[in-house]
């Protein structure tokens, strides 16, 4: 699973890729969550949007960056099969350090196979500090609500008890 945190596939206009808009149009949005699938090279389906595999690929095979762009082409050179990319919102194939857009197999961690719009905005949130305090901080408030609540609920049961307790005595 990983949340998307950047608009590269989102074909909408800028300030709607934020997924509340149009949450079910076929590209991601910033803050879907996405699901991804392991694969071998023949599973991947390269095609002009919206046909092509969505891929999650490491920007190289030393950074831990992910990028999701959808696969266009394939090729091979030197026996090493490498797919061509392109996010959807992008005029051109590509992040550096692939000028065209050429990813290597082994640097595909897999391709996208299930977008839940929304969800991934939690995760996002989260990765800020800000975001980790509003987040305790409404944990806090539930918290806090729920045994007001329950404190509440249980004297009015014991009023309802010394009630139903008194008018016992007075028969």
């Amino acid at each position: 699973m990983l949340a998307v945190a950047s608009g590269s596939m989102c074909t909408l206009q800028p300030n709607q890729c934020d997924g509340w808009s149009h949450p079910f149009a076929r590209t991601l949005h910033t803050g879907d969550l996405i699901i991804i699938q392991g694969v071998n090279a023949s599973d991947i389906h390269p095609g002009p949007y919206p046909n092509g595999d969505i891929l999650v690929f490491r920007l190289n095979s030393e950074s831990d960056e992910l990028i999701v762009h959808r696969a266009i082409g394939e090729t091979t050179i030197n026996g090493t099969i490498y797919f061509i990319t392109k996010g959807d919102a992008n005029s051109e194939p590509g992040p550096a350090p692939f000028p065209g857009g050429e990813v290597p197999i082994e640097d595909v961690i897999g391709k996208v196979v299930l977008r839940v719009p929304w969800i991934g905005h939690l995760s996002l949130l989260m990765q800020n500090q800000s975001g980790v305090y509003l987040i305790i901080a409404l944990i806090i408030i539930i918290v806090a609500v729920e045994l007001v609540l329950s404190m509440i609920g249980s004297k009015e049961a014991e009023a309802k008890k010394d009630e139903a307790a008194l008018k016992a005595t007075e028969t």
